[in-house]
């Protein structure tokens, strides 16, 4: 698969690093966690912890995940939505 990325995904990927955490609103700067890899449009906006903690994050025991009452697509609408938020303000 082809991992060079497009402008428009980069800039999108941008935006969604820019955004505090969809799991526990730690602020910006976030990591870009992708529900499927090398889809960029599927990407959450994720702290280091709630991404990748070995306890707290997705890729760990997903802790903060459990305790949010969280998974991946409701992280998902969580930044959507705030992307979505930004761009009409």
């Amino acid at each position: 698969m082809n991992n060079k990325l497009t402008k428009a995904e980069r800039e999108h990927l941008a935006r969604v690093k820019n955004l505090p955490c969809s799991v526990c609103g730690q602020s910006s700067p976030s990591e870009a966690h992708h529900i499927k890899q090398h889809r960029q449009y599927v990407a959450v906006a994720l702290c280091d912890d709630c991404h990748r903690d070995q306890v707290n994050g997705w890729h760990g025991q997903k802790v903060m995940w459990h305790i949010m009452k969280m998974d991946e697509i409701d992280a998902l609408n969580v930044t959507i939505e705030r992307l979505v938020n930004e761009r009409e303000a």
